[in-house]
């Protein structure tokens, strides 16, 4: 299986007199390996803590543990390298639950029993996720969509999973704010949101 290329990272900010300069440029220094699911990496870029989204020249949000979904009123933006089903496949039921405990959100995966997919999950964010690399289909309860670079799926705080079936790695950068399910979405889903 061949390595996904490497990216760079360009943050900006100002000086001391306001100008807008390169305040960082590389890698990110955020890189997250899951070890329950070899091949899958979270590429940490950036988080915001708040609504608007506070602009100064504070550290870096991101040099922080592991977080599946952002904080309330936050944002977050990775990458995400997913390798194919024949690893994630190869996930017991009980390394799937510690997927999820592994990004910070142990409650988030939903893909016990007769799941579509082991690590299918559900969080209470808006989710945009765009395919940069190889192909994966998008998993939901009861339809899946085929994706290849270049598609974009606004994902809207509903049950759904990733699945690479090539032998390829594929990449996806994903964009995730904060979200409220609609009350009628709470009263249909009861104890599963």
């Amino acid at each position: 299986m061949q390595a996904l290329p490497e990216f760079k990272r360009v943050v900006t900010g100002h000086d001391q007199q306001g100008r807008a300069i390169v305040a960082s440029h590389g890698p990110t220094p955020n890189v997250f390996p899951l070890s329950s699911v070899p091949g899958t990496v979270f590429h940490e870029l950036w988080n915001s803590r708040t609504s608007p989204a506070l602009l100064d020249n504070a550290s870096d949000p991101s040099s922080k543990p592991l977080q599946l979904s952002p904080g309330p009123q936050g944002s977050v933006i990775r990458v995400v390298d997913i390798p194919p089903d024949s690893i994630q496949n190869q996930v017991s039921d009980e390394n799937a639950a510690a997927v999820f405990a592994e990004i910070g959100q142990v409650h988030a995966g939903t893909g016990q029993g007769s799941a579509r997919h082991k690590l299918m999950h559900r969080t209470e964010t808006l989710d945009y996720g765009i395919v940069t690399e190889g192909e994966v289909w998008l998993v939901l309860d009861e339809e899946q969509v085929h994706l290849k670079r270049g598609d974009v799926v606004v994902q809207r705080g509903t049950n759904h999973a990733w699945s690479n079936r090539t032998e390829a790695m594929a990449r996806m950068v994903f964009i995730l704010l904060d979200g409220r399910f609609a009350d009628e979405l709470n009263r249909e889903q009861g104890a599963s949101i």
